[in-house]
């Protein structure tokens, strides 16, 4: 983002998870709505942003009326002052999961990606200087600010560039599907055997994929 102000900022916040298999950013939505709009507004603040967008999966009905109730006790108690968070509902296409293409989705057109550049910092929603992020990020910042970047920076086993916790959707067969955190650094095969439980009795693991789709197995 520019550091200097010359024009409105604004904040996105994708919560399209259109991804198969996964499933932690609707649970973040049903469970912790203020920690997501606790996030989002302090990070608008830290961008400089007066308006934010949450654009939120089409077909996330429960969710969708959760966080629009947690939204308006926020506003009722007048807890994000000048900042306004606004809620976008999507209509199930996939590919508004991209960052460009929700964009053009919250101005009203096709849900289409964007050529790059320019990028979203320079040019982003209604041509102005933007910011993407996602819910799992956002939720965690209440956490960070209320315990110190020390303790953040602490969560780690392994990599010391890689902190913080994971939320892992897991699904297929295991006995024991759902979402799951754990610190970076958590090996894959305790998170699919211990917590998980591992395949049924009398199955075998024969190949997991880490990133749905988008992974080799």
């Amino acid at each position: 983002m520019p550091k200097e102000k010359k024009r409105p900022h604004y904040l996105c916040v994708n919560a399209d998870e259109s991804e198969p298999g996964t499933f932690k950013d609707r649970e973040i939505m049903r469970w912790t709505p203020h920690a997501l709009l606790e996030g989002t507004a302090i990070a608008a603040h830290a961008i400089r942003a007066e308006v934010a967008y949450i654009y939120i999966r089409g077909e996330f009905t429960e969710p969708w009326t959760i966080i629009e109730r947690a939204l308006a006790e926020a506003n009722a108690g007048d807890v994000f002052g000048t900042i306004k968070i606004h809620l976008h509902r999507g209509a199930g296409a996939y590919i508004c999961g991209e960052e460009t293409a929700l964009m053009n989705s919250i101005e009203g057109k096709r849900g289409n990606p964007r050529i790059k550049p320019p990028f979203p910092a320079a040019a982003g929603l209604f041509g102005l200087p933007t910011t993407i992020n996602n819910v799992e990020t956002l939720a965690a910042v209440p956490h960070i600010l209320k315990r110190g970047a020390a303790w953040y920076k602490g969560l780690s086993l392994s990599n010391p560039k890689s902190t913080g916790t994971k939320l892992f959707s897991v699904c297929g067969h295991v006995q024991r599907p759902g979402n799951y955190e754990v610190t970076m650094g958590f090996p894959l095969k305790d998170l699919l055997y211990d917590m998980c439980g591992g395949p049924p009795a009398a199955a075998r693991s024969r190949r997991a994929s880490p990133a749905a789709p988008r992974s080799r197995f």
